[in-house]
């Protein structure tokens, strides 16, 4: 018999919750009731409860610190929250705890009920596991559930060669029947930070258990699963002329999603369908269809069900983009300089807004491939696991915008890292750099022979010197030359020309030209004036 506690600051709401459910038809007990945090929290240690149900409000401890620290203790104690307070930020912070439940006052007898059966069947098949219970039946039905996924494997990735009827009932036990069969989508797109890990695993679940129980009844068979990155895959089986009624049920199923999204906080669900198809062997084709379909969500937004892709592709691929994007990003990446980096996004931006009627799959793959090709630029041990990290924050984007912030995001954060890193390394060659200014500066001396001298390639030089100077080399050599022909001026009798070719110049009118723009005077005058 399972064991539940009640934690509640009402004691009317206690005794409301021991009437209203008949326990010992749900083989469970009322263990303790707590009127307040403290108190439940010692309850729980002291009679291990399988569900606890409990209020958000309660004096002396809430109930999200008691769920908090329950859950430490206890990490498969099953949570129901009541609660009249209707605000998502509460279910949102008790998900991240793995909390699934999340009832209103006043309390329904039957959703009471329903979610008591529900956790009830999920302790009891976590038992029968850690048991070992009837090994054989589970092992076969693992088996035929193996099968299944494997299939839908071999479906995602084109693979499924064969199939018929025959094949689908005989080699993986599916109760397919001749009719259409078709292919769905549901992307779910969140940045895992919003609910944590198990948060999002109960939304999928959620969401699938929601798609699963309004199909069933209206298919012969259906094959579903959870494909990862908030993508959500499926193949029904239906007779034919139910088209349209299968339609609308979909659109039905991301109503409600939709419209229970704020309970989660920043999450966006889209719907799509591949085409209807008459034999097996066309489900690896819609399959692929819903695949592209469910990208179009990134240029017409998410909330939608879609189930359409214009024929062939945008004039997209004719920009060539992707060469522009690597030859602005390898200079940047070279002169590590975050501002260059943005010109080569702003270039793709501009690039996808000016195409009409650009496709979102076209959209995702070049900003994946920019990330791709970025990261080649960089030099690092961990690139492999950094392009998984940056693909994995590309398809939990439900818009072009969110893609290029994470481009963006991507280019910022690595070109800051390859700064930190070489910081020591940039102020050195300046230094150097300026040292072998000030014992050469009366020698016609270029920016190649300088950079040269320091190891530095001359385009890298030249950023990194008027990144620290803040001003360019030509600029600062001018500089130099211009105070040691002051100092000529005034302490020695050198004639101008004399005082023009010590500083490094041949040509006398260039050298009076440069030195009148850095004085306001001509050196005769300033020699007359300050000698």
């Amino acid at each position: 018999m399972q064991k539940v506690m009640i934690a509640d600051d009402e004691e009317r709401i206690c005794r409301l919750i021991e009437a209203l459910v008949d326990w010992k038809a749900l083989d469970m007990e009322v263990a303790a009731v707590a009127h307040n945090g403290l108190e439940a929290l010692e309850f729980a240690d002291r009679f291990r409860p399988d569900i606890l149900i409990t209020d958000i409000r309660m004096p002396g401890c809430s109930g999200l610190e008691l769920i908090e620290k329950v859950k430490k203790r206890m990490p498969e104690l099953e949570i129901i929250i009541i609660s009249g307070y209707a605000h998502f930020e509460y279910a949102k912070s008790a998900i991240k705890f793995g909390v699934g439940e999340y009832l209103l006052k006043p309390i329904n007898k039957a959703e009471l009920t329903m979610t008591l059966e529900r956790l009830r069947a999920k302790i009891e098949a976590r038992l029968r596991e850690k048991e070992d219970i009837q090994q054989m039946e589970q092992k076969s039905r693992h088996d035929v559930l193996r099968l299944r996924e494997l299939l839908l494997e071999r479906l995602f990735d084109q693979k499924a060669e064969g199939l018929s009827l025959r094949v689908l009932q005989e080699e993986y036990y599916l109760e397919m029947r001749p009719g259409c069969f078709q292919a769905i989508w549901l992307k779910i797109d969140s940045l895992e930070e919003e609910l944590g890990k198990e948060g999002k695993n109960i939304v999928m679940e959620r969401s699938g258990r929601l798609l699963e129980s309004c199909l069933k009844h209206k298919c012969f068979d259906m094959l579903c699963r959870e494909q990862g990155h908030g993508n959500y895959i499926g193949i029904l089986n239906y007779a034919e002329g139910k088209q349209e009624e299968i339609r609308r049920i979909l659109k039905d199923c991301l109503n409600q999603l939709e419209s229970g999204k704020k309970l989660y906080g920043e999450i966006c669900f889209s719907l799509a369908a591949g085409s209807v198809v008459k034999e097996p062997a066309g489900m690896p084709k819609s399959l692929r269809e819903a695949s592209l379909i469910i990208e179009e969500r990134l240029v017409k937004g998410t909330g939608r069900f879609l189930d359409y892709l214009p024929e062939g592709n945008s004039a997209l691929h004719e920009k060539s983009l992707l060469e522009k994007y690597l030859r602005t990003v390898t200079h940047a990446v070279e002169i590590m300089n975050e501002e260059e980096a943005g010109k080569a996004l702003s270039q793709i931006r501009t690039g996808v807004a000016e195409v009409k009627d650009v496709r979102g799959h076209e959209v995702f793959e070049l900003i994946s491939s920019c990330g791709a090709l970025f990261l080649s630029q960089v030099e690092s041990k961990e690139r492999r696991e950094k392009l998984e990290h940056f693909s994995g924050k590309c398809r939990q984007c439900g818009s072009q915008e969110a893609l290029f912030r994470v481009l963006e995001d991507l280019q910022r954060t690595y070109i800051r890292e390859l700064l930190q890193e070489h910081e020591g390394d940039m102020v050195r060659p300046v230094r150097q750099a300026k040292q072998y200014i000030q014992n050469h500066f009366s020698e016609p001396i270029t920016q190649e022979e300088v950079s040269s001298a320091v190891g530095l390639s001359s385009t890298y030089f030249s950023a990194l010197f008027k990144k620290e100077e803040g001003e360019g080399f030509a600029k600062y050599l001018t500089g130099v030359r211009m105070e040691q022909a002051k100092i000529l001026l005034r302490e020695s009798n050198f004639p101008v020309s004399e005082v023009c070719r010590r500083v490094g110049y041949n040509d006398l009118k260039h050298f009076t030209h440069n030195f009148e723009k850095a004085t306001g005077l001509k050196p005769a005058a300033y020699r007359k004036l300050y000698g």
